[in-house]
């Protein structure tokens, strides 16, 4: 450790005592990387406030002293949006899990950052509630997480991320002030700018989000298929018909595959594909619309159906498709997951691209995604023994995401950019659309501080006119500023 992070240290120390300070170097690999672990880094100090007081303490010390920091929640990000800085501070919200308040009048609850996805819902299921964003990592995903990632989960189809279900944030800027954005506030939304934006613009304290209205029935339907063709064919008419399930997922045969080794799901032999289906609200509403996705599922090729009309029968169902991207390990030594976005009547073109890609370099990919938006999660499997193989699994990977650009597509829906995909930025946005975003990340973090080197794959010196940097810049040079 440098004289200047020893001395940062003890400042901590003070600040957080023994138990909320980490140095050892042991204790610190800990947190090296979020749940994408192709990308690895140490952080210098790692920091385990207990309050949004002490959080903007921390983050006034290393504004103070030119130090980069980096958020944290529970880790499980998939972009390395939580990658942390081998020079800089890992500030972990974990310790921040009060629910403060449940508001059932006003349908809201107040809660702090290191508060599970899935504990808010089960605060509020007492009174008839619930917290609609529902990613796969729900049980252990943090609510900071997903403000800072604007995560979505299967049902984001009917009911949007979580930029539609957050009301307020209290948040410690980078440069130490605890302020208050409402979704009220009149001018510029700087609330929604906040969602999503990977921990660059501050870190999140206090967050009051929507509840529901928990649904009057909930039916769930596994359809089999012999491909992923007809599943495709059937997404397509149901979508057609009018009909806006609350979720709509896909898993190919190798997700199943990987499914089955890791959690015993029990889907049917022979499946090419599966495809789940879940529709909410009135009683004869859903009715009517079951009736109608069992008849589009057996016109499309399905050759079984599975109902599940209680919790039990629907978490049966759902076991394989919320365990998909773990259950990989139980097949694959390694994987990287992507996040790609295509139109949804671009979904059968890019599949079978993704199956020559992965023909073409020897390379296996298992597909898990949210079929209804067409918001892909291909898993490029491969073993990191072998010589050369994380190399093409990368290629593959990166592949997949010009795939996806070329039809019209995104590289992320919900993951978010973090490290793994802003050199793909430059594919998406032009330099003027780049300019303009880092104009907003520096109108927030002039010095640069927060999150540095995320989202953006030519990080820019807040102050310097927009347009392509040529040569060393000035100030650089001078020793006056330091690029991140």
């Amino acid at each position: 450790m440098t004289p200047a992070m020893a001395e940062l240290s003890g400042h901590f120390l003070s600040i957080l005592g023994p138990s909320g300070v980490i140095t050892d170097p042991v204790r610190l690999r800990t947190y090296e990387c979020d749940g994408l672990s192709y990308h690895r880094a140490t952080p210098a100090i790692v920091v385990l406030p207990e309050t949004a007081e002490q959080v903007a303490a921390v983050v006034r010390a290393c504004d103070r002293t030119g130090t980069p920091f980096v958020a944290r929640g529970s880790g499980t990000g998939l972009s390395g949006g939580a990658l942390p800085r081998t020079d800089g501070v890992l500030i972990v919200t974990s310790r921040m899990r009060r629910i403060i308040e449940i508001d059932v009048a006003n349908r809201r609850a107040v809660v702090e950052p290191g508060v599970t996805n899935l504990a808010i819902t089960e605060a509020a299921r007492p009174f008839g509630y619930y917290y609609a964003p529902d990613p796969s990592s729900q049980q252990i995903c943090s609510i900071g997480g997903n403000v800072a990632e604007n995560s979505g989960g299967a049902h984001c189809l009917k009911y949007g991320f979580t930029v539609n279900h957050v009301l307020a944030i209290e948040l410690v800027t980078p440069d130490g002030e605890i302020v208050e954005l409402d979704a009220m506030d009149p001018g510029y939304d700087l609330l929604g700018a906040f969602i999503g934006s990977e921990g660059t613009l501050g870190i999140a304290t206090k967050i009051t989000v929507r509840l529901s209205r928990a649904p009057e029935v909930v039916t769930t339907l596994l359809a089999a298929f012999g491909n992923v063709e007809s599943g495709g064919r059937a997404v397509s008419a149901i979508i057609g018909a009018g009909i806006v399930p609350a979720a709509i997922e896909m898993m190919d045969a190798l997700a199943i595959e990987a499914a089955e080794a890791a959690v015993r799901c029990d889907y049917p032999p022979g499946a090419g594909a599966v495809l789940i289906v879940e529709l909410d609200g009135p009683s004869a509403e859903v009715a009517h619309q079951f009736a109608q996705v069992e008849r589009l599922c057996q016109e499309s090729g399905a050759f079984e159906l599975r109902i599940a009309d209680d919790p039990a029968e629907r978490a049966a169902i759902w076991k394989g498709r919320k365990s998909a991207f773990a259950a990989v390990g139980r097949i694959s030594p390694a994987y990287l997951v992507q996040d790609g976005v295509v139109p949804r009547t671009a979904l059968p073109r890019v599949l079978a691209g993704i199956e020559e890609l992965a023909a073409r370099h020897g390379i296996r990919v298992a597909n898990v995604f949210h079929a209804g938006d067409g918001n892909l999660h291909p898993l490029v499997l491969f073993d990191d023994a072998e010589e050369g193989a994380g190399e093409r699994a990368e290629l593959v990977s990166s592949a997949i995401l010009d795939l996806c650009i070329s039809y019209g597509g995104s590289i992320t829906g919900e993951h978010g950019v973090g490290v793994d995909k802003s050199r793909y930025m430059p594919k998406m946005f032009t330099p003027e659309d780049l300019d303009t975003m880092q104009l907003v990340r520096c109108a927030f973090d002039p010095k640069g501080l927060s999150n540095p080197g995320k989202i953006f794959p030519t990080p820019r010196l807040c102050g310097e006119a927009p347009g392509v940097r040529k040569g060393v810049h000035p100030l650089v040079a001078s020793g006056e500023a330091e690029l991140f």
